[in-house]
């Protein structure tokens, strides 16, 4: 095959793949607050593996990912890719992630946050990334009816700099605001558990007793912060009374996600997910 034709099938592969891709809902549909003036286009980017990695994000949304009626659970996920707060990756902490959950009943949503360490960035880790992660769990549920999902089995589920997404969420809610103009506002952003996957800044995971659920895991290999820093959290958990599950890992190292290509046993972690989620009642079938 000469080099035109397989650049044509790569872009016709390419083409395909974005045709079957669910269409992206943005958080503000009339723009998020702190990006007002900000008119650069976003930045997709395929490395050699054709992994791909989103920059330049100051229109947030939710890609959602819905399982058919007839196997859902009720039970949804935000999905948060990681990326040092400089960048995403999209596919597997992200897409590859919310494909598997959608095809085992559950609801998968996931999220484009603003990156607050991108060069130049105006933006703020704990101010307008962790927005994006309420305003679309708050999203989620004032469309739960439509989905499918019970409101009250909305959850997190974050990668590294979006674990730590997940944990400030998880941390950090309210009951929404009351007789708010925009329906979205008056929705509650506790999420109903956390799921953090080799979470970054494990130093602030502090939960209270009023923490929801967690499912914890990273890989021995991985840097010290956070191999011994989820060890540490784990036992926050227990010592505040809150239900968590911790699975380190032998091999892995960072940024394991979800992988095809992946068959050693690290891979496994989203079929434990699956069976914790189980096992603590957020899988049941909604009447």
């Amino acid at each position: 095959m000469n080099t035109k034709a397989l650049f044509a099938l790569v872009l016709l592969s390419a083409i395909i793949i974005a045709a079957d891709e669910p269409k992206e809902i943005p958080l503000w549909p009339n723009g998020a607050p702190g990006s007002e003036g900000k008119t650069d286009k976003e930045i997709v980017q395929r490395g050699a593996s054709g992994e791909r990695s989103v920059y330049s994000i100051h229109n947030p949304g939710i890609t959602p990912y819905l399982p058919p009626k007839d196997k859902t659970t009720g039970a949804a996920v935000i999905v948060i890719p990681g990326g040092g707060h400089r960048v995403l990756a999209i596919d597997h902490e992200g897409y590859n992630v919310a494909q598997w959950l959608s095809e085992r009943g559950i609801a998968a949503f996931v999220l484009k946050y603003r990156l607050a360490r991108e060069t130049n960035s105006t933006y703020q880790v704990e101010v307008h990334a962790l927005a994006d992660t309420q305003r679309a769990i708050r999203l989620v549920r004032s469309r739960a009816q439509e989905w499918g999902i019970d409101p009250t089995r909305v959850g997190v589920m974050g990668f590294s700099a979006g674990g730590e997404l997940a944990a400030f969420a998880s941390m950090r809610f309210d009951n929404g605001v009351e007789g708010a103009a925009d329906a979205v506002d008056r929705q509650n952003s506790r999420p109903a558990f956390q799921a953090l996957i080799y979470p970054g800044s494990s130093r602030k995971i502090e939960p209270s007793k009023d923490s929801p659920p967690a499912f914890l895991a990273c890989a021995y290999n991985d840097r010290p912060d956070i191999a011994e820093g989820l060890a540490e959290v784990y036992l926050r958990f227990k010592r505040a009374g809150v239900p968590a599950e911790l699975h380190i890992y032998g091999s892995g190292g960072h940024g394991f996600g979800v992988r095809a290509s992946n068959r050693k046993p690290v891979a496994t972690w989203l079929a434990r997910f699956e069976e914790w989620l189980g096992d603590n009642g957020f899988l049941q079938r909604p009447p």
